[in-house]
């Protein structure tokens, strides 16, 4: 671990996940070793990191419970065994006979579970007539946030489309978070558009560092993901920005920074009533 807790290397890995978990898995542990090699000492990973799935029944069968997830048992594993404290940025697990939780983990270095956080907002949008989402059909929305203490710093989860929803950073910043993840599988249609824009926004109406693991390309059905995976400064400098493909980013994150833009511009603690 690193000695000196005002800096943390952090590594988003940015896949492409299928509908073959075991695949998946072997493609993450593939990034991981790589990430702890680096010097890691936090690894996060995207949305949907188990499992992209085009039919929902099928899912509905696949998808384990938390308790039964062979995916999450040797994720804590890994962690474990390389002493490096990971972020699922989100495993498809089983709720009940006909519903699904998008639910993220933050796991210590001793392979325990310290947080997790069920994704809020649901993707019920309709894009085009030939692209349109509908995730509360099948995913149990969450109804809390979760704040979690690191060695380095406090951290708040989110998970995609959460970035929309400004009062959620705001909330997780007021409450300690000096890193805030986003792990995500944003469309390519509003990446394009949004995405950069978005994660900068809510790094400078924080003062917190963003770091944003993606899902990049065609996952099935002619979905297809926008990838750039991004760490973003406090003050809304990207720092590591991976654009396509597979692989991942590292960055190493003066956490002294946060305390310096906030104080800088101290719009974060204002209370105007208007």
């Amino acid at each position: 671990m690193n000695k000196n807790l005002n800096k943390i290397k952090v590594a988003c890995l940015q896949l492409n996940s299928q509908s073959n978990t075991d695949k998946n898995l072997k493609k993450i542990e593939k990034l991981i070793s790589l990430a702890v090699q680096k010097g890691a000492n936090l690894i996060a990973t995207p949305e949907n990191s188990n499992v992209m799935h085009p039919n929902k029944d099928e899912l509905l069968k696949i998808c384990p419970t938390e308790k039964t997830s062979s995916f999450l048992i040797r994720i804590k594993e890994i962690a474990s065994a390389n002493s490096v404290w990971i972020l699922i940025g989100s495993l498809i697990i089983k709720h009940s006979k006909n519903k699904l939780i998008n639910r993220s983990y933050l796991i210590n270095d001793s392979g325990n579970i310290v947080s997790k956080y069920d994704k809020i907002h649901m993707f019920d949008v309709m894009l085009s007539k030939n692209e349109s989402y509908n995730e509360s059909a099948l995913y149990k929305k969450g109804n809390k946030l979760s704040v979690a203490k690191t060695p380095w710093a406090d951290v708040g989860m989110t998970i995609c489309y959460d970035l929309r929803f400004p009062n959620i950073f705001r909330k997780l910043a007021l409450a300690g978070s000096k890193i805030i993840f986003v792990p995500a599988a944003f469309t390519k249609t509003t990446g394009k558009a949004h995405w950069i824009t978005l994660i900068r926004a809510r790094a400078i109406e924080t003062g917190c560092f963003i770091v944003a693991p993606a899902q990049y390309g065609l996952h099935y059905k002619g979905r297809e993901t926008f990838g750039n995976s991004i760490i973003v400064s406090p003050w809304g400098k990207i720092i590591k920005q991976k654009k396509s493909g597979v692989g991942l980013i590292l960055a190493e994150l003066n956490l002294k920074e946060v305390k310096k833009y906030r104080e800088s511009i101290p719009s974060l603690y204002l209370n105007n009533k208007y």
